[in-house]
């Protein structure tokens, strides 16, 4: 009896939509890193890309519980003398809500390398209800 390993040429990917609106930031991040690792199908290995494309629409609807929205900011440093910039969540999900919750999904994953970044290109993040994906028919997945 052999046993079966995945290849990226056998790996199946399939297209979910998950709708943020009033979804938890971290959870909804959480689930979604697990589902680009292909954790929640039979065939996961963790050196191959099983995971499947996932496509968030309305992000800047995304909930944040406590006083985060006070309180959470993001820092980037330009390595610079006086380049070190602080960013508010709030302004950020009020300019650029896709980029938190990339950078969330991004902050689950496990490693930073190759492989991690490839998965990250099969999420797609939009800020209205509108994604350019309709061809692939994304099954709607409820987290």
């Amino acid at each position: 009896m052999k046993c079966y390993m995945p290849t990226k040429e056998t790996a199946q990917h399939n297209w979910l939509l998950v709708d943020a609106d009033g979804k938890v930031l971290g959870r909804m991040a959480s689930k979604i890193a697990t589902i680009l690792m292909g954790k929640t199908k039979a065939v996961y290995a963790p050196n191959v890309d099983t995971g499947d494309f996932v496509v968030v629409i309305n992000a800047e609807k995304v909930r944040l519980t406590g006083n985060k929205m006070e309180t959470k900011t993001y820092e980037t440093y330009s390595r610079y003398p006086g380049g070190q910039k602080t960013i508010p969540i709030k302004k950020w999900l009020a300019e650029h809500p896709e980029r938190v919750i990339t950078l969330a999904v991004k902050r689950m994953m496990p490693r930073n390398n190759a492989l991690t970044h490839q998965m990250l290109k099969k999420l797609k993040v939009y800020k209205g209800s509108e994604h350019p994906h309709a061809a692939q028919q994304p099954v709607k997945l409820e987290l």
